[in-house]
């Protein structure tokens, strides 16, 4: 018969959880935009006059910058959506209760990853 832990942040930790929370998107989405704006502005970098072969390479690292900011746009829009969804968890007070255990995950891994719904031990068992 497993004993079900009834556990949970104090409403003061929760507040505490949900700035930090705030803070990060509000860093995030500014990083995010930083990304589009670069993918979108990466087109013409004043290479019109010079030798061809500068401006091939040129347009490939373009391509190249073009790939990687639009994969760190898409690592950025998870990592808010995470975010967001912890704060779904702070109002209905099942913020950091871990997902597979149903312990409490330490404030030291939700201050360090905020999103985190597993605890160490669960995430240790996944390896």
């Amino acid at each position: 018969m497993s004993v079900e832990v009834k556990e949970r942040y104090s409403d003061a930790d929760l507040a505490e959880f949900k700035a930090l929370i705030l803070e990060k998107i509000e860093k995030a989405s500014e990083q995010l935009e930083l990304y589009k704006s670069a993918y979108m502005n990466n087109g013409n970098n004043g290479t019109d006059d010079t030798s061809p072969t500068f401006k091939a390479f040129e347009e490939g690292s373009e391509t190249m910058s073009k790939e990687a900011n639009s994969q760190l746009a898409i690592r950025q829009e998870k990592f808010i959506r995470d975010l967001k969804n912890a704060l779904v968890r702070i109002e209905n007070k099942t913020y950091g209760i871990c997902r597979v255990t149903g312990k409490l995950i330490s404030k030291e891994r939700l201050k360090l990853v905020p999103h985190a719904t597993l605890s160490i031990e669960a995430k240790n068992m996944q390896k």
